[in-house]
């Protein structure tokens, strides 16, 4: 009986023939049948490395590929016609491992990492002994070529494929410290607008056929689309890297500072917009109440000014002014910064005509409301409105006429900063207004550090509402006539009036 042979997916490495394992030189040498995957022409990319490794009598298995790009006649369309040909490439090579041939697949780059080998691998594996040898990636090709490191110390690397929607390619690169974009040639385009959009495209770099003779490179930017071939890459190197830059290779810093007053949504981190996510990417400056600075991953190239929360306009003047001497700003807020946050602040301290000139974006976020809301239900299905109970910048009379108001119009009514340690009396007193106009069995959602660590929703009464439960980091909806509790503890306060 005929011992069936051995199956080895051998990595290459990038190109240059100097750079293939001691281990897959002589695996290549050894094997009885060497297959490689080839394009239509007929040319192998994985032969050209491998041919010195070669030897006479070896049987070769050209795997070609019947299609190279999306269109095909096939009934399947690409991925039918694709997935026919692995299947097929994978019977002959079982056709040689049954005839106990030992059969090595050569692989550019390493066998696993967007590897072709992989398919044959996934259809063979189960029925023969297989082995896979490692080969140096492109990635580290292209980090070695440039002389720029790809991460260091706690830096997260992410390596994304160029044919993801540029939408989804700007949100993950604004949420990455280093990033290598594979897949290139069509893609470009939208690759290069997805590193714009996410403020990265100033850090980016192109190689192309990275430690070969062909080899070329240099900032993605300058590069002409029409030029780009499959085998490139995008690469973001690590943000540290500007150590080993040069001052005539760094990017000229811009003259047209901004400010950028951002919503960092109530706590939970995957509750961060991907506008939001692109804004922080972009800034040179984050500034704003320590506790949402502390918020924002730290960035080696950015700068961080953290301040305390009763400083508002201070806060706002010196955001203006880094913005006026050329810097890209983010200040940041909780929640969304139009409400009850720091984009009013900026946009009231920018009517100096000094700052005149600064260009001012405000970037939404989910409300405090909006999440407590939906940990609890649907208390805002109708009409509703919000308040403050903070009496710093406004007088409580007028806190108090307008609690009078929303009750009086039965408004559900979601309440923002209800306590602090030096402000007790006020939820005291806003529930007395509002028992006056209120049955004690409305429904009132407490929620407590939403998308935080120690979060928390009640739901009780306003009859049986105790404000000393309550503190800053409390926000109380407090429902209309018609909201309700369902059985399982859900509120909700439904769309029609009074049906």
């Amino acid at each position: 009986m005929t011992v069936p042979g051995r199956l080895f997916g051998v990595g290459l490495g990038p190109g240059d023939p100097e750079l293939v394992t001691v281990k897959a030189a002589r695996l290549i040498a050894a094997a009885d049948v060497v297959a490689y995957h080839a394009a239509r022409h007929g040319r192998s990319n994985a032969r050209a490395i491998a041919v010195s490794y070669l030897r006479e009598g070896q049987i070769e298995e050209p795997l070609i590929y019947p299609v190279t790009t999306e269109t095909t006649d096939h009934p399947g369309g690409y991925q039918g016609a694709i997935d026919e040909f692995y299947a097929a490439s994978a019977e002959r090579l079982a056709a040689h491992l049954d005839a106990g041939r030992d059969v090595v697949v050569l692989a550019e780059g390493d066998p696993f990492f967007y590897g072709s080998y992989m398919h044959m691998h996934k259809r063979l594996a189960d029925r023969y002994e297989t082995e896979v040898v490692p080969g140096v990636t492109s990635v580290s090709a292209a980090s070695a070529v440039l002389g720029r490191p790809l991460m260091e110390r706690d830096e997260t690397l992410t390596v994304l494929p160029g044919t993801l929607p540029p939408d989804e390619l700007a949100t993950r690169l604004a949420t990455t410290d280093s990033a290598a974009i594979m897949k290139l040639g069509r893609t470009f385009e939208g690759v290069r607008d997805a590193l714009d959009r996410a403020g990265r495209l100033d850090d980016a770099w192109y190689v192309e056929r990275a430690t070969t003779d062909r080899q070329r490179y240099g900032r993605l930017a300058d590069i002409d689309p029409a030029t780009v071939p499959y085998f490139s890459l995008a690469l973001l190197p690590s943000p540290a890297a500007t150590a080993f830059v040069s001052p005539t290779d760094s990017p000229a810093a811009s003259s047209n500072g901004s400010v950028t007053v951002v919503g960092l949504g109530p706590g939970a981190r995957e509750w961060l917009t991907p506008e939001a996510q692109a804004a922080l990417a972009e800034a040179d400056d984050v500034v704003g109440y320590t506790t949402y600075v502390n918020r924002v991953p730290a960035n080696p190239r950015q700068r961080r000014h953290a301040s305390d929360n009763k400083v508002e306009a201070e806060r706002a003047a010196f955001a203006l002014d880094l913005a006026k001497r050329g810097r890209r700003v983010a200040v940041v807020s909780s929640g969304d910064p139009g409400v009850f946050a720091m984009a009013a602040a900026v946009l009231e301290v920018s009517e100096d005509p000094q700052w005149k000139d600064v260009p001012i974006r405000v970037v939404p976020g989910l409300t405090a409301a909006q999440a407590v809301a939906s940990r609890a239900g649907a208390p805002l299905g109708h009409d509703f409105c919000i308040v403050s109970l903070s009496d710093r910048l406004k007088p409580w009379d007028i806190i108090e006429t307008r609690l009078t108001a929303a009750a009086g119009a039965d408004l559900v009514i979601a309440i923002y900063n209800p306590a602090s340690q030096t402000r007790k009396e006020q939820l005291v007193r806003a529930r007395k207004v509002l028992l006056e106009h209120r049955d004690p069995q409305t429904p009132v959602v407490v929620g407590r550090d939403v998308g935080g660590p120690q979060e928390e929703i009640r739901v009780t009464t306003l009859g049986e509402l105790d404000p000393a439960t309550i503190d800053m980091r409390c926000l109380l909806i407090v429902g209309s006539s018609q909201t309700r509790v369902l059985p399982g503890g859900q509120v909700f306060t439904p769309r029609h009036y009074g049906i």
